[in-house]
């Protein structure tokens, strides 16, 4: 009868122990390879510079015109097909699920200008400083 609770307090430390050490290696290599992708996600078809998986569609236009000038934006980006740099963004939180048509009004507070003769004339009394 007391193995049982020497194999349950064994099972225990083996989790604490799984707790201590975080995530596995299998955890770790697949953030790795999805941090390696992410980091290669686009990539200039003819120089083969690489770029974030969040850069903007200027910034990718921006390469094409000054590292290959004269040379069409689709022919060193896939994404930049169709792309016009003079549309219009879309506005902010016109996306899936951020409540679009609402607009929320701009609640700024105006400071107060306080001066120094507001805080005099309030009956603020100046202590004496201690010799």
């Amino acid at each position: 009868m007391g193995k049982g609770s020497n194999v349950q307090k064994a099972q225990a430390a083996r989790e604490r122990n799984q707790k201590k050490m975080g995530t596995s290696v299998e955890d770790r290599k697949a953030a790795t390879d999805k941090a390696k992708a992410d980091s290669n996600a686009f990539v200039c078809k003819i120089c083969r510079q690489t770029f974030m998986i969040n850069v903007k569609m200027e910034l990718l236009a921006l390469h094409v015109t000054s590292k290959h000038a004269g040379k069409d934006n689709s022919e060193c980006f896939d994404k930049l097909v169709g792309w016009d740099p003079n549309a219009p963004e879309p506005a902010a939180g016109t996306g899936r699920g951020s409540g679009a048509g609402t607009v929320k009004p701009n609640k700024t507070k105006k400071k107060k200008d306080d001066d120094l003769g507001d805080l005099l004339s309030a009956g603020l009394n100046v202590s004496k400083k201690k010799k």
